[in-house]
C-alpha cells in the first residue's frame, strides 16, 4: 500500500498557481495571497492508488489538489469499504486530522496527482492573522458536510436508479466548475466498483441499474467517457438540487 511522503520542493508558485482565475474561485487579496505563498512548503507528486490520508492516524500535512482526481472512504474490519466523497482540484484535504488529531476516513489518489502541501503546524497563523481566509476554511468543511448529507440521503432514501443519476450529476456538476468537462462530456477516472462503493449498492445491481439509466436516454457511459445528453431529464430522474453557493468559492 502506497503512501504519499513529503514534499519534494516548489515548483510552482502562488502567484502562478493554474487555479488562479478560474471564474468559480474566488481571487486572494495581495496580503492573503503573500501568506497562503509563505503558508505552502512545497508540491507533492502522487501516483494512483497512492493514499494520501489514513484512518486511524495523523497526519503532518494539509493539501490543495492542483490535478487529479481522488476519493475519501472509510473500510470496515473485513475489508468493506464505503466511500464518502471525492475530490478534484481546488479541493483542500487532510483538515479533519489538524482539528481532531487523527484522521476518521483515508484518501486514496484515483488518478496521479499534484498537490500544493502545507504544514499542519502553520494553521493557526491563518485562524490568528487572516479571518477571511479563516472563514473561507470554515465554509471548505461546510461544503463537505453539506455533500455528506446528500450523500446519506442518496443511500439511505433515494430509489438505485435516483441514487446513481444523482451522483453521476453531481460529479459532472463539480468538474464542470473547474473546467474538466468538454461540453457535456467528462472522462471520469472511477469504475463500476466506485460507484457500488459509493451507493451502498452491489455491483451487479450498480451495472444493472447504469443499463437502466442509460436506457432512459439521459446520459452514457462507455469506457469511462460519460456523457450528458439531456440534463433536464437527468436533474429529474435525480430529484437533484443544485445548492446556490458563493458566485466565486474560496480554496486554500
Amino acid at each position: 500500500m502506497a503512501i504519499a511522503v513529503a514534499p519534494t520542493g516548489r515548483k510552482v508558485p502562488c502567484e502562478k498557481c493554474p487555479l488562479r482565475g478560474k471564474p468559480v474561485l474566488r481571487d486572494f487579496t495581495p496580503e492573503e495571497l503573500d501568506f497562503v505563498s509563505n503558508f505552502k512548503s512545497g508540491e507533492l507528486h502522487v501516483d494512483a492508488g497512492t493514499n494520501l490520508l489514513l484512518q486511524g492516524t495523523n497526519s503532518a500535512h494539509l493539501y490543495t489538489i492542483l490535478s487529479g482526481w481522488a476519493f475519501r472512504h472509510k473500510t470496515l474490519a473485513d475489508g468493506r469499504r464505503q466511500i464518502l466523497n471525492y475530490s478534484m482540484p481546488a479541493d483542500f484535504l487532510g483538515l479533519q486530522g489538524s482539528v481532531t488529531d487523527e484522521m476518521q476516513h483515508s484518501v486514496e489518489a484515483l488518478t496521479d496527482m499534484l498537490l500544493c502541501v502545507f504544514p499542519r503546524e502553520k494553521l493557526w497563523g491563518l485562524y490568528s492573522g487572516h479571518p477571511a481566509l479563516a472563514f473561507d476554511v470554515t465554509w471548505l468543511a461546510a461544503r463537505e458536510e453539506q455533500i455528506l448529507d446528500e450523500n446519506l440521503l442518496n443511500v439511505g432514501r433515494r430509489t438505485a436508479l435516483e441514487r446513481t443519476a444523482s451522483l453521476l450529476l453531481h460529479l459532472f456538476i463539480r468538474a464542470e466548475e473547474v473546467g474538466l468537462t468538454k461540453a457535456s462530456t467528462i472522462q471520469f477516472p472511477f469504475t463500476q466498483q466506485h460507484i457500488a462503493d459509493t451507493l451502498g449498492m452491489s455491483l451487479v445491481h450498480t451495472n444493472k441499474t447504469l443499463k437502466r439509466l442509460a436506457a432512459t436516454r439521459s446520459m452514457r457511459w462507455k469506457d469511462r467517457l460519460f456523457e450528458i445528453l439531456d440534463r433536464d431529464a437527468l436533474v429529474q430522474i435525480a430529484g437533484y438540487e443544485q445548492s446556490q453557493q458563493r458566485a466565486r468559492r474560496p480554496f486554500i
